[in-house]
């Protein structure tokens, strides 16, 4: 039967999730969405098209504490049910634990491992070689709710970096998920479980500090740190110079060259080859300094402050 549904989230993932709510014969009571930025967001931007009831706020909650008045204009919307396919903002249990059917939110792992705000890069840089998707309820904890809808079966590749991983594979598993889920919460079928706390790992933000390129980590970590922070924040290293190289599009070489860890060892099929412990990088694209990212061809070569054989990062 049609459900009455409020829709937390950003992007065209959430995007997705709202036209096939609509197609599904659901009402969305409300859609929240980021305030308003230097970017269009694809689910604002749909929700205005439709004419749904589209709220943009930057936050639910002032000193830990739910903010009143958007409380109360949630409840006026009388949803019921939450659903939450890309959200960052941390809801209130005012407004969790409101509707009477609960809320559902999407995680792109398999929890209960990699718990956490950027489970997919974690994956390809802690070297997990199987994923998938996860629907569950929300509670107090982070990602630590009940278990309504798990998809797996995805392998992580040698190739592929959190773009792909995210857009070729968990995206389209994840748009099934958060339907199916729905589909069972509105016809009384969902039978949610307990997360199994033993198999659980959580993992912070994937910053600059994290994304800092170790020359003395073996290069299968190095080609696993290179994907997993690819396209963003992209991995680093230093030239000489003090100037940030950030490394993207990174394929692992056998063999291990006659050379120290980050020496730049050449040009090979495109891409830039770097030593490293117990193997190569070879580089599809880099960005030096505060330049654009740019194939590693561009970037080779003495002319206009290129990289060249020989340099060493550090």
């Amino acid at each position: 039967m049609a459900r009455k549904i409020a829709l937390f989230g950003q992007a065209a993932f959430a995007k997705d999730v709202l036209v096939r709510l609509v197609e599904a014969g659901h009402e969305l009571v409300g859609v929240y969405a980021p305030p308003a930025g230097a970017r269009p967001d694809p689910l604002a931007e749909e929700a205005e098209r439709r004419g749904l009831p589209l709220l943009r706020h930057k936050a639910f909650r002032r000193q830990g504490q739910a903010i009143r008045e958007r409380v109360d204009e949630y409840l006026a919307l009388g949803a019921e049910l939450n659903v939450m396919p890309y959200t960052t903002v941390i809801l209130p249990p005012e407004i969790v634990d409101a509707p009477p059917l609960g809320s559902l939110c999407f995680h792109p792992s398999l929890l209960p491992a990699y718990r956490g705000g950027a489970a997919i890069p974690w994956q390809i840089i802690l070297g997990a070689r199987e994923t998938g998707v996860t629907v569950f309820q929300p509670d107090a904890g982070v990602d630590t709710g009940p278990i309504v809808v798990q998809k797996g079966g995805v392998a992580i590749e040698d190739a592929d970096n959190a773009a792909t991983l995210y857009f070729q594979k968990l995206y389209p598993l994840g748009l099934e998920a958060v339907l199916e889920a729905v589909d069972a919460v509105d016809r009384g079928t969902a039978q949610p479980r307990p997360q199994d706390e033993a198999g659980a790992s959580f993992q912070g933000l994937v910053t600059d500090a994290v994304a800092r390129i170790d020359w003395a980590r073996p290069a299968v970590e190095l080609d696993r740190l290179v994907r997993g922070c690819d396209p963003s924040p992209g991995a680093w290293a230093e030239r000489a110079d003090g100037a940030p190289v950030r490394l993207f599009d990174s394929r692992l070489l056998p063999g291990e060259a006659a050379a120290p860890p980050g020496t730049v060892l050449g040009l090979a099929d495109g891409r830039l080859v770097a030593a490293a412990a117990g193997g190569r990088l070879a580089i599809g694209k880099l960005r030096v300094g505060n330049g654009a990212k740019r194939p590693a061809a561009e970037v080779f070569g003495a002319g206009a402050g290129g990289l060249e054989a020989g340099e060493r990062l550090r």
